[in-house]
């Protein structure tokens, strides 16, 4: 008789397949199905050595396979596709049973999904997963959230199948309700960001100081081995150093400027709003993929709004690491926006995140790993409050020794009309942080003129309205 699986695996797409073979090659059985039946059969052919499949054409026979109480990780698009798996589901489930949405949902459809299912005597678990094709086959990041037993039913498989770093699961319950795929979204709002700066150091490379792609590969390479250390600048020098077959030139150079967006980024920024988070790099880098897929509104305008472009300067030892230290303190300051969010999401929705353990599990298998994430997870470690990383004396240090360089660089960016958007925004917030005392006051002087919202002094307490129109006196509200 076939053993019952541990685990079922519905939608076999590239990371459901390969998160099933993970699974699998773990040693766990994996009941696995697809809407599509083809797809099954190709999976189980390709891969069915690989460890113990169970697979199922129908999803009565697909449940059935599943050892009780069931967890059933649903990998497929985000939105409607998730309800319609979940109530083909729910017939053939017994009290108890765990649906697992593994895909990048909307928090607020996970909020939904979890208390929808409850009330029938489901239990739901939304949970983000970091790490693309290969990160989902040899071990991803997971952010589950949910009910904590549901958890525990699962963690004995998810923690296995995670990436490891230092002998710890990049794996960890991240709180209830929809704080998983919460989490996910703003890990992805941070690889917005950090892909923008990566691109915009590129740009200014190239740009201004003429290099070819090959060269400016090396130099990230190069970059790779000091604090910058990450996947995405080890993946930078492979991609700019790629020669592409048909033509002979650098790959990139053959790619289409148009990047597209799967809407994590989005939602982070709207979010942000919500909760009144400055999150103005993470912003500006969603802002930069929107402007570039207008690409036939750009070619027109390279032709009206023409601006003199001036000749390609040395790209001096002194101007490289310009640009290096400009890309570190604009990353710090887009890690400690999302990191500032997380936190306010956490006290808004009652989610306790403990954002130490966060950074812990982005260490290894997700898209933003990186060396300084230790250093972030030392930040949160003692448990005391942090108001931002920036005011932490390793990302203080960091960003007051890289300031005069980041400034020239951006200068010299605008001068030149090379956008840099996440640069220049990352700077922008800097020093509006920095100051305490902004223009704001001009803002709320206009606003009670207009619209009589009040004001507040500074030399004593309370709201007040002057009468602007009228006799010019100031009244309290």
């Amino acid at each position: 008789m076939t053993k019952l699986a541990d685990i079922g695996v519905y939608g076999l797409a590239t990371m459901g397949a390969n998160l099933a073979r993970n699974a699998a090659g773990k040693g766990f059985t994996v009941a696995v199905a697809n809407r599509n039946h083809e797809r099954t059969d190709e999976l189980i052919a390709e891969h069915g050595h690989e460890g113990a499949f169970v697979p199922a054409h129908g999803i009565a026979d697909f449940v059935a396979a599943i050892a009780t109480p069931r967890p059933i990780l649903i990998m497929v698009k985000a939105g409607a596709p998730v309800d319609a798996v979940i109530e083909e589901l729910l017939p053939h489930l017994d009290q108890g049973d765990i649906i697992i949405d593994g895909g990048n949902s909307l928090f607020t459809d996970t909020a939904r999904r979890n208390a929808y299912l409850k009330g029938k005597g489901f239990r739901f678990v939304g949970m983000g997963v970091s790490g693309g094709e290969e990160g989902a086959l040899i071990g991803p990041s997971m952010m589950p959230g949910g009910e904590v037993e549901a958890y525990e039913r699962v963690a004995p498989m998810f923690t296995r199948m995670a990436a490891q770093v230092d002998g710890e699961p990049c794996c960890t319950h991240i709180g209830p309700d929809g704080a998983g795929h919460y989490v996910k979204m703003v890990h992805n709002g941070i690889e917005y960001a950090d892909m923008q700066l990566i691109a915009e150091a590129y740009d200014l490379l190239k740009t201004l100081h003429g290099l070819d792609a090959p060269a400016i590969g090396e130099i990230f390479a190069e970059w790779n081995k000091g604090e910058l250390d990450s996947y995405l600048i080890e993946i930078t020098a492979e991609v700019l150093k790629k020669t592409d077959a048909s033509t002979g030139k650098p790959l990139v150079d053959v790619i289409t400027d148009e990047a597209e967006q799967k809407g994590t980024g989005l939602w982070t920024s709207k979010s942000a709003l919500d909760l009144g988070v400055p999150l103005t790099a993470i912003t500006e880098a969603v802002f930069a993929r929107v402007l570039s897929s207008r690409r036939g509104q750009r070619i027109e305008a390279e032709g009206l709004l023409v601006h003199a472009k001036p000749p390609a300067t040395l790209a001096s030892d002194e101007a490289i690491e310009a640009i290096r230290a400009g890309l570190y303190a604009s990353k710090i300051v887009a890690y400690a926006q999302g990191f500032q969010q997380l936190q306010v999401a956490s006290d808004e929705y009652g989610w306790n995140l403990k954002l130490g353990d966060l950074a812990t599990i982005w260490r290894g298998g997700c898209i933003i790993r990186a060396r300084f994430l230790n250093r972030i997870r030392e930040a949160y470690g003692d448990g005391a409050p942090v108001s931002s990383l920036l005011f932490e004396p390793y990302f203080r240090e960091a960003v007051l020794a890289a300031e005069p360089k980041w400034r020239k660089v951006v200068g010299e960016a605008i001068a030149a009309g090379v956008p840099t958007p996440a640069f220049s925004s990352a700077l922008a917030y800097y020093d509006g942080l920095r100051r305490a005392r902004g223009p704001a006051n001009l803002l709320q002087g206009l606003r009670d003129y207009f619209g009589a919202h009040t004001y507040g002094r500074l030399d004593k307490p309370g709201k007040y309205h002057t009468r602007w129109a009228q006799d010019g006196s100031e009244v309290k509200a």
